[in-house]
């Protein structure tokens, strides 16, 4: 297994190749899409932008950092402080066209008070990284992100798609079951926990024909559940091999509890990492069903299938759009809005990081004002970066002016 760094640098070189295959392959499908009716904007309640009368205004002069910074903003959970655009580490220096993806995605449900702004980034799609810079600093105003309660550290993990082999029909190696949800899902909340779903006959019944596919290892399943998407590479009973996606569906509702915590613990490991942890499994095979049992949340899925367009991005994050590995985040959203451009700074050791990305997901363990969870992308490179990442954090809303 390589380093850390090793795995930090393999990492970062996918990431940005897979960024830049995006942007040549991808942008005349999603010019289209921003371009038809969109679906309704987000309605969560955050400050307004003045309604536009349908041509992009002209673009004022520069901000002069003499101008008087605005006032900081209360949002949820958080605090926005006004700072001047020299305040951003790196912003001089980042790939803009590698984030303009993920941003043309966010213009199909954008917060209202970005809304008025998807024109302008759409026409920018084409435009050079100077042009799109400058463009920034004209009509966004950068805010720190701070929490209410000082003394709060900014936190940075990673999460990613898996890509799985799998099988439509139960073989003699491949027999842990993925499900849709139950068909009994609304009658019963929370629903089974994860031991009664193996153990209770109630449970069982009410699964049965819920099966969407079968992995070989249990643990994978359980890796599948806590990204809350994947791919699967999935063997028919005719023989043929498709691929689709398995997307998030729903949970049983029961609270989310780490394996790796309580691993930690037990005194059983050291490295709480996903690696550490699978080299537990291997040595411990007898208790392994004892330490899935500890986390009593799953998570349910549909399937979808898979286009070469689909193939080139994640799975679709609570925005609703879907994900762009490198550029895409999960924060919580009493802190930040789905579709708000930030800019993100840590320090590594794993990533050395100071880019724009935009919030487009979140998910249970994504709590706090300066807490981001980064989309690295799909595959076991991804998920070695993933499963190791936590770094220091800062955030930087980046808001209409």
């Amino acid at each position: 297994m390589p380093t850390s760094s090793s795995s930090a640098s393999k990492a970062s070189s996918r990431i940005s190749s897979m960024s830049r295959v995006l942007w040549l392959t991808a942008i005349v499908g999603m010019l289209a899409a921003c371009g038809s009716v969109p679906l309704p904007p987000d309605s969560s309640p955050w400050p307004r932008a003045a309604p536009s009368s349908g041509a992009a205004p002209p673009l004022p002069a520069a901000p002069d950092d003499g101008v008087p910074l605005p006032p900081a903003l209360l949002q949820g959970k958080s605090r926005w402080q006004p700072v001047r655009w020299s305040e951003l580490p790196g912003f001089e220096s980042d790939s803009l066209h590698e984030a303009w993806n993920a941003w043309i995605r966010s213009c199909e449900r954008p917060p209202e008070a970005l809304a008025t702004l998807s024109p302008e980034v759409r026409r920018l799609s084409i435009a050079g990284p100077d042009e799109q810079r400058a463009w920034m600093q004209q009509r966004l105003q950068p805010y720190r992100v701070e929490p209410l309660q000082p003394g709060a550290e900014g936190l940075l993990t990673g999460y990613y798609e898996p890509v799985l082999d799998g099988s439509r029909l139960p073989t003699a190696t491949q027999q842990v079951p993925l499900y849709r949800l139950p068909a009994d899902f609304g009658a019963r909340r929370p629903w089974y926990s994860r031991q009664e779903m193996d153990s209770s006959p109630q449970a069982r019944a009410a699964l049965r024909g819920r099966e969407i596919v079968y992995l070989a290892d249990p643990l994978d399943a359980l890796t599948l559940q806590i990204q809350g998407s994947g791919r699967v590479r999935v063997t028919e009973p005719d023989g043929r091999i498709v691929t689709v996606r398995l997307a998030f569906a729903g949970t049983n509702d029961h609270p989310y509890r780490s394996v790796g915590g309580w691993l930690l613990q037990q005194g059983a490991i050291r490295d709480a990492s996903w690696p550490g942890i699978k080299a537990w499994a291997r040595a411990n095979p007898q208790r392994v069903q004892e330490m899935l049992w500890a986390n009593p949340r799953t998570t349910f899925f549909r399937e979808e299938p898979l286009s070469d367009l689909d193939a080139a991005f994640g799975p679709r994050g609570a925005q609703g759009v879907p994900l762009t590995p490198g550029r895409s985040i999960a924060v919580d959203r009493e802190s930040i809005p789905y579709g708000t451009p930030v800019w993100l700074a840590t320090p590594g050791p794993l990533l050395n990081l100071q880019r724009l990305v935009l919030a487009q997901d979140t998910g249970s363990a994504i709590v706090g004002a300066v807490r981001a969870d980064y989309f690295v992308g799909w595959g076991e490179g991804a998920g070695e970066v993933a499963g190791r990442l936590k770094q220091p954090l800062a955030l930087w809303v980046l808001w209409p002016r």
